[in-house]
C-alpha cells in the first residue's frame, strides 16, 4: 500500500520554481532589450539569491534537498542503474536526477558570474554590478561568455525538461505534481528529516548577505 509523505519542502519547492520561471525571463529581456535590460540585471541578483540560498540549503537543509543525501560517486549511479533504489530508501532526487540537479546549479552560477562582471556594449547603461571591478577586455569577454554560454544552460534546461516527461510516460511516474505539493505516495515507510526555522533563517541571511555584498560593491 503506498502511504502519503511528505518528500519536499517549501523552501525548496520555492526555490524550484523561481529559478525555473526566472531563467525564461533571462533570455526573454536580453533579446527583447531596452527597459528590460534593467529588470535582466535585478532579476539575475534574484537568481543569485536563489543559487546561494540553494548552495547553503544543500548543506544544512532538510533531508531530500541536502546534497550529501543523494549526490552519488560514479560508483553510485552504476549501482543504481543496475539495481535501482526504493523509493523509500531514496524519496527525493535519484542519483541520475542528482547529476542533473548539480549541472544545472553549477551552469546557472557560471551564467550568473559571467554576467555580473559582464560590460554592456550597447546602451553602455545596463554594465554588470561588477564590472567596473575588471578590465574594459575582461568585461567584454565575460559578456561572449555570458551569450553564449546560455545555450548551454538552455541544453541542460531542455535535457531535464525531457527527463522528466519521459518519467511520466515510461515510468508513470510524476515529478511536477509532487514539486508542487510537496507530497508523493511511496510504497512503504520512510523517514525524512525536515530542517527548522533556525536553519532556514540562516540560510535566507547568507543569501541576503551575499546580495548586500554584490550591492555595496558595485
Amino acid at each position: 500500500m503506498k502511504n502519503k509523505t511528505k518528500v519536499w519542502d517549501f523552501p525548496t519547492r520555492l526555490f524550484h520554481w523561481l529559478l525555473a520561471s526566472s531563467v525564461p525571463f533571462m533570455w526573454y529581456s536580453a533579446k527583447a532589450g531596452g527597459s528590460l535590460l534593467q529588470w535582466h540585471t535585478r532579476i539575475g541578483l534574484l537568481i543569485l539569491f536563489l543559487l546561494i540560498f540553494r548552495i547553503c540549503w544543500g548543506i544544512w537543509g532538510s533531508d531530500t534537498a541536502r546534497f550529501s543525501r543523494f549526490v552519488r560517486g560514479w560508483a553510485g549511479i552504476r549501482e543504481y542503474m543496475k539495481n535501482g533504489i526504493p523509493e523509500h530508501v531514496q524519496p527525493g532526487h535519484n542519483p541520475l536526477g542528482a547529476l542533473m540537479v548539480v549541472a544545472l546549479l553549477a551552469a546557472v552560477s557560471f551564467q550568473v558570474g559571467t554576467g555580473l562582471f559582464a560590460a554592456d556594449e550597447n546602451t553602455f547603461s545596463t554594465n554588470g554590478y561588477l564590472n567596473h571591478l575588471v578590465s574594459e577586455h575582461t568585461g567584454s569577454l565575460m559578456r561572449k561568455i555570458h551569450l553564449n554560454f546560455f545555450n548551454l544552460l538552455a541544453v541542460f534546461s531542455a535535457i531535464h525538461i525531457a527527463a522528466v516527461a519521459a518519467y511520466r510516460v515510461f515510468k508513470k511516474k510524476n515529478l511536477v505534481v509532487p514539486m508542487i505539493t510537496g507530497f508523493k505516495y511511496i510504497e512503504g515507510k520512510t523517514a525524512i528529516h525536515f530542517a527548522g526555522k533556525a536553519a532556514l533563517a540562516a540560510t535566507l541571511l547568507i543569501a541576503a548577505l551575499t546580495v548586500a555584498a554584490v550591492l555595496f560593491l558595485s
